[in-house]
């Protein structure tokens, strides 16, 4: 298991929960209401398991360490990668910002959730893709074999000393509770690679 299949698992837990923020926004711009608790959860997602803990693997580890193997932080794919990461964080603080609004069924903050849900769920799609297509490849062939055994360790750490354990535990089962609501198809885990992203098997 390489740290950069780790972090597709991942993508694919994402990408459920931007399915159900589709919807939920969809419903609401039908409704004229945000339906709170749902909103709330997914916002919680992005914000932790999505950013604190994917993307920080991505901004404190993985990405140092091409940047170490020559690859440029300003030009180079990963300086995108932090763009867009920061694009992304932006769209989260304002959809945290509607959200109250938006559920009280405030037309003006319903419409900003929505606007910014979308173009979040835009932007990380894309993202996802250039990193599974092109930076992930590009990393397993800059990575050695120790290299990617010390990457992995550092991830575990994230998981269970930075997040806390059961964090990432807890977003899975947020990320399928919405998937269930909503009836969009729970992630599969990659082959060899069931359960959660916790239990890394060497």
């Amino acid at each position: 298991m390489l740290p950069t299949e780790l972090l597709m698992d991942e993508h694919r837990v994402i990408e459920q929960v931007l399915t159900c923020l589709e919807k939920m926004t969809a419903e609401a711009r039908g409704s004229g209401k945000l339906n709170r608790p749902h909103a709330r959860d997914a916002v919680a997602f992005l914000r932790t398991f999505a950013d604190q803990c994917h993307h920080a693997k991505e901004e404190n580890q993985l990405f140092p360490l091409m940047e170490a193997k020559g690859f440029s932080r300003e030009e180079g794919p990963t300086g995108v990668m932090r763009h867009e990461h920061d694009l992304g964080r932006g769209h989260v603080r304002a959809m945290s910002e509607a959200l109250e609004g938006a559920a009280q069924g405030d037309a003006v903050a319903l419409n900003a959730f929505a606007d910014h849900a979308l173009a979040y769920v835009h932007l990380l799609r894309d993202h996802i893709g250039k990193e599974d297509q092109c930076l992930y490849p590009m990393a397993n062939q800059a990575l050695s074999e120790a290299d990617q055994q010390a990457l992995m360790a550092k991830f575990q750490h994230v998981e269970e000393e930075e997040l806390g354990a059961g964090t990432h535990e807890n977003f899975l089962k947020i990320a399928n509770d919405l998937a269930d609501h909503y009836q969009v198809p729970r992630a599969q885990p990659a082959p060899g690679h069931e359960g959660c992203g916790c239990h890394h098997h060497h």
